[in-house]
């Protein structure tokens, strides 16, 4: 499954550019040193991946409780149908139900830090910009707690995260080095494609779910066997 993280990550990162693009436009690095420039980068994609996998790996813990009452089954299909369902729903519905509104101040300190740290050059702001920028909201990311959930363990939710981080470094790294490349045309392209990518990643999370005995991409639930062999005295 982490496959389809990183297939997410890759995908969606075309939307991150228009959504994390500025941050990335603004990084301070040293643009008359490539290896130091290189090294920046670098930096600021390792703080998000560790935010991305802290994620995962809290949203894991969440998946792993529920799987403990043998709900992974039906928490993989519950999840994939919500994918979809996320998706059709018109935006201006989702815009008027906004579930991030109870953490707006949390998202405003994380801004207000960011801004912060933009202005400084040290080594530890990229790894910190990274970090914070990681805990933004964003449709694509909440996409991805889907899966980290459904994963139903601890490890396998922060390692879905993780390559979900991995799948947007490409093209963030391409727009740190050369900038807003793509027109508005081709945005507008991309960002009609993501949805589809969603739908077919959440049926992807329903036909895990049902167990249809497909190696790797829908095997069968474990089913413990009771012995039934013995003896009444």
């Amino acid at each position: 499954m982490v496959a389809s993280a990183f297939i997410l990550g890759l995908l969606g990162s075309f939307h991150c550019v228009g959504m994390c693009g500025p941050i990335a436009f603004m990084l301070p690095v040293n643009h008359k040193n490539d290896l130091k420039k290189f090294f920046q980068i670098f930096l600021y994609h390792l703080g998000r991946l560790l935010a991305y996998s802290c994620i995962g790996l809290f949203f894991g813990i969440v998946g792993k409780s529920l799987n403990i009452f043998g709900m992974q089954q039906k928490l993989s299909i519950a999840i994939g149908v919500l994918m979809i369902i996320v998706v059709l729903i018109p935006s201006q519905i989702l815009m008027k139900y906004n579930f991030s509104k109870p953490i707006y101040r949390i998202i405003a300190r994380i801004k207000n830090a960011l801004g912060t740290a933009l202005k400084k050059k040290t080594p530890d702001t990229f790894l910190t910009i990274g970090f914070l920028n990681g805990f933004l909201p964003c449709g694509l990311v909440y996409m991805a707690v889907f899966g980290a959930i459904a994963s139903g363990h601890i490890l396998e939710g922060s390692l879905y995260m993780l390559f979900f981080g991995l799948g947007t470094i490409p093209l963030m790294t391409i727009t740190v080095y050369g900038g807003n490349f793509l027109t508005a045309k081709v945005r507008q392209r991309i960002q009609k494609a993501i949805p589809i990518i969603v739908i077919l990643i959440g049926l992807l999370f329903v036909v895990r779910g049902l167990g249809l005995g497909i190696p790797y991409l829908s095997p069968k639930p474990a089913v413990e066997m009771v012995s039934a062999d013995f003896e009444c005295h």
